[in-house]
């Protein structure tokens, strides 16, 4: 096979794997990252406190997790097809790309969360912060490069798991190198297929790793000034209408004058 004759089913694969990854990416981060904290919430001495919430949906993101994608994809066909209205091509390959990311993502997240320092986490709360100022002032800021982190660890994986499901029907590279360069016989297409997803797979790491550096070091000067802001609205919503306190020297009133007999002259 020449290269006119690859390049244009190496360019259709690449769009059908960016596709198929960067919709079930967003999915997975949408659905796992309040999942994930949810989990950090609820367990013991978390802010929601609640094991009984916390053993449920900690189960149900195990089985999730612990179910190989070959066999997910096939068990969720008729969802699929419910879903997209069909169970081959990209879009049907987004429904278990992002049902299977979607767990992965929340027990990454959770480890990320729980990293954060809870004696931030008390300060707000002793400052009169809600469950929701916590979360959306200190647990995603502070794990913010964590969670970076994690989402970079998805997408990859989930370039794998493409892969995978192009031996289904579902087309990208990983269906290219299967169909051509197993079936066929066509080596050189194989390896430059294998070749695209190690150059994709490298500038997705090193982009994720970049982007959780420069937050790190931007996070690390920013968290006292967020706690002192904290501080302030704390205050002001604890004595609301309330006047500034005046300064002790300025409550006093002014010195009475003594008066002063005047000197009789003799």
């Amino acid at each position: 096979m020449t290269w006119s004759e690859m390049e244009p089913l190496l360019e259709q694969a690449c769009w059908d794997t960016l596709y198929m990854v960067g919709w079930s990416a967003l999915i997975a981060v949408v659905g796992g990252l309040p999942l994930g904290v949810l989990l950090v919430l609820t367990d013991r001495g978390g802010v929601l406190q609640n094991v009984v919430v916390n053993k449920v949906v900690g189960q149900i993101v195990n089985i999730a997790r612990s179910m190989p994608f070959i066999i997910l994809m096939v068990a969720l066909i008729s969802f699929t097809r419910l879903i997209v209205g069909t169970t081959i091509g990209p879009e049907a390959a987004i429904v278990p790309l992002a049902i299977g990311a979607i767990p992965f993502y929340a027990r990454l997240v959770e480890t990320s969360v729980r990293e954060v320092d809870g004696g931030l986490v008390e300060a707000v709360q002793s400052m009169g912060g809600s469950t929701w100022t916590v979360v959306r002032k200190v647990l995603l800021p502070e794990s913010l490069p964590a969670l970076i982190s994690s989402a970079t660890t998805t997408i990859v994986a989930l370039i794998g798991y493409s892969a995978m499901a192009g031996t289904v029907g579902a087309g990208g590279l990983g269906d290219l190198a299967v169909r051509y360069g197993y079936q066929r016989f066509e080596t050189d297409l194989m390896w430059i297929t294998v070749a695209i997803l190690a150059v994709v797979i490298s500038v997705i790491q090193f982009a994720g790793d970049l982007a959780a550096r420069a937050l790190s070091h931007r996070g690390r000067s920013s968290v006292v000034p967020r706690l002192v802001l904290l501080r302030g609205r704390a205050t002001t919503e604890e004595r609301p209408g309330k006047p500034a306190a005046v300064p002790a020297a300025r409550e006093a009133g002014p010195a009475e004058a003594t008066p002063v007999e005047p000197t009789k002259v003799p």
